[in-house]
């Protein structure tokens, strides 16, 4: 039987070494008073993938397998010292932590599902009731509290690939300028970021986008193209802009599709400035915005980012930066498992298996076979370094 549990073998695929290296210059060890930074990280991620949304939850669920903790270099915690080290803690350390499993998982993802080569990306925003008696920073309405998420996804198997956290009255506009976007890049984004100045700095950076029309915006027709051999494609049209702070922001000429989405029934208007491919692959575009949707719905639904661990904007920022942590180590084993895993599937079984002491890949290779008592293949962890 092997001795090492999934828990232990999925964090043994987090480097130690580079983990205290961002420790150090962070200084999150500032006032440690005996509770390591580890520690607090691998109870922040053991809530996440055991499923536990609360401090005693965390807490009562360590101390229960305190004996096959050893493995991962903890030990049981109090929820006390756990709620300490989420208001005091700086976030900065997850975050970065963040980032640099991403440079490694990234590389190892699919790609997207078109032929161009360009990165495609998409922008939106979700936001998360809060209660504002208890989160009485986080505004939005008079009566209400909120958060929103502002997020970049890599369409390149999906991964986060940016996110920042406002207050939910805090509009997108105001947070599109600070994406990092590269010459380049194609990104698509729903007609709430519809700013024509960014719009402006995008195409004077060489990117790409592909957004929906505002409704009541004002343009002439300078150009109509051929769009007969295209099934659901009304029209193809070179516009400019002729409203008057508009036409000031975005004097260049811009490409108007009307597309029919035969799922909805709905006739969609599109905007980009892209000139070269074709309007059904424009459309095509567009309509993959919705894996952005679809990834919110995913966090939310499996993951722990609707109930928070603390109500100061650090602690809620330490538990999503650990949430998206974890979000990236389960796309990992999805992109590394011969087995045909989802991620719902695999958080919704991950949970019982936790303290399981089974080699990890004989498990996620043939979870329904009797387990082996073969050592975990070295080669199969982030490569760090």
């Amino acid at each position: 039987m092997h001795n090492s549990t999934i828990f232990a073998q999925l964090m043994q695929l987090i480097s130690r070494h580079e983990f205290q290296k961002l420790a150090k210059e962070t200084k999150s060890e500032y006032h440690a008073r005996g509770f390591t930074s580890w520690n607090h990280f691998m109870a922040l991620m053991f809530g996440q993938l055991a499923g536990q949304d609360s401090l005693r939850g965390i807490e009562a669920g360590l101390a229960t397998n305190a004996q096959l903790l050893y493995h991962v270099g903890m030990d049981p915690i109090h929820r006390s010292t756990l709620a300490y080290a989420n208001e005091n803690r700086p976030h900065e350390l997850f975050e970065r932590l963040f980032y640099l499993m991403l440079s490694k998982c990234q590389p190892l993802a699919p790609g997207h599902k078109f032929r161009f080569k360009n990165p495609l990306f998409s922008i939106d925003a979700t936001t998360i009731d809060l209660c504002l008696s208890l989160f009485d920073w986080a505004k939005f309405r008079t009566t209400k509290g909120a958060i929103k998420l502002h997020v970049k996804l890599n369409h390149d198997g999906y991964l986060p690939n940016f996110m920042v956290m406002t207050c939910g009255n805090v509009h997108e506009q105001k947070i599109a300028p600070s994406i990092p976007l590269d010459k380049g890049d194609v990104v698509t984004f729903d007609r709430g970021y519809n700013d024509f100045g960014w719009l402006a700095t995008l195409d004077n950076t060489g990117v790409f986008f592909v957004t929906r029309l505002k409704k009541n915006a004002k343009y002439k027709v300078i150009e109509r193209r051929n769009v007969s051999n295209f099934k659901n494609i009304y029209s193809d049209q070179t516009i400019e802009l002729t409203g008057f702070y508009s036409k000031q922001d975005y004097p260049k000429p811009l490409r108007r599709i009307r597309s029919f989405d035969p799922e909805t029934g709905h006739i969609i208007v599109l905007l980009t400035n892209n000139f070269e491919w074709s309007a059904n692959t424009i459309a095509r575009i567009y309509k993959e915005r919705w894996q952005i949707e679809l990834f919110f719905k995913t966090i939310k639904q499996l993951l722990k980012v609707k109930s928070f661990l603390g109500t100061s904007p650090n602690a809620m920022l330490s538990q999503l930066w650990t949430a998206l942590i974890a979000y990236l180590l389960l796309s990992y084993l999805k992109f590394k498992s011969k087995f045909q895993w989802s991620l719902y599937t695999l958080c919704s079984i991950l949970p019982t298996n936790i303290f399981a002491k089974r080699n990890l890949w004989d498990w996620l290779n043939a979870p329904f076979k009797h387990a082996s008592s073969r050592a975990p293949d070295a080669q199969l962890t982030f490569a760090f370094g």
